[in-house]
């Protein structure tokens, strides 16, 4: 027990601080937040939890191993990704200046777009591929091949459980409404500058390419 413990701890800390480095998943859970709302960003976390259920998934499966053996089922990993964040990127970028002068924080309690913001959190981390490399090595390094996948599969399940609690948090604070209301005034621009981020990160991968 006490080696299964060592390895949870150190699993632990090496994903928190992971996880709190900024990223795209920080950028669009912050941009949901402001733009939508506490409701639609809590969603959103979710979905990023749920995406790293499925890293934790293949890379105990073994199928992490193989696209990281692979050159070109990595490099597939890799542009999927890029395109993916340059997507989303383009569409902050493309955010309008509301046509009405009547200054109102955006609600987010319209369930229609709910759905779109879990699988908007979801495909985010999942077409991440530095999150593949990320939890492939920590399996590989700080996970013994004597653990039972039982035990593998609890601290994926905790992994997953506390980026969610992460997100959540941060979806927390930017989604307070004196935090909103100085952003709201100006909310394309801001959404144009997340627009920015995200391609930054796209542009990142799209250079690992060559």
């Amino acid at each position: 027990m006490s080696l299964y413990l060592h390895e949870f701890l150190m699993l632990s800390l090496i994903h928190f601080l992971a996880v709190i480095s900024p990223g795209p998943d920080f950028a669009v859970i912050v941009r949901q937040s402001i733009s939508f709302g506490r409701k639609t960003a809590m969603i959103t976390s979710l979905g990023i939890g749920a995406g790293i259920s499925m890293h934790v998934l293949y890379t105990l499966l073994g199928i992490g191993f193989i696209i990281t053996q692979s050159a070109t089922a990595f490099m597939v990993a890799k542009i999927a990704g890029a395109l993916y964040l340059t997507y989303i990127g383009v569409k902050m970028l493309l955010s309008k200046a509301p046509q009405n002068s009547t200054l109102q924080l955006p609600s987010d309690a319209v369930p229609e777009h709910h759905k779109r913001a879990f699988m908007l959190g979801f495909m985010t981390n999942l077409l991440n591929p530095k999150a593949t490399m990320f939890f492939l090595a920590i399996f590989t390094t700080v996970v013994s091949i004597n653990t039972p996948l039982v035990v593998q599969s609890i601290y994926g399940i905790w992994l997953s459980l506390s980026t969610a609690l992460w997100f959540l948090l941060v979806s927390l604070f930017f989604s307070q409404h004196r935090l909103r209301g100085k952003f709201i005034r100006h909310g394309y621009l801001f959404e144009r500058v997340m627009g920015v981020v995200l391609l930054v990160f796209a542009t990142r991968l799209a250079v690992q390419l060559f």
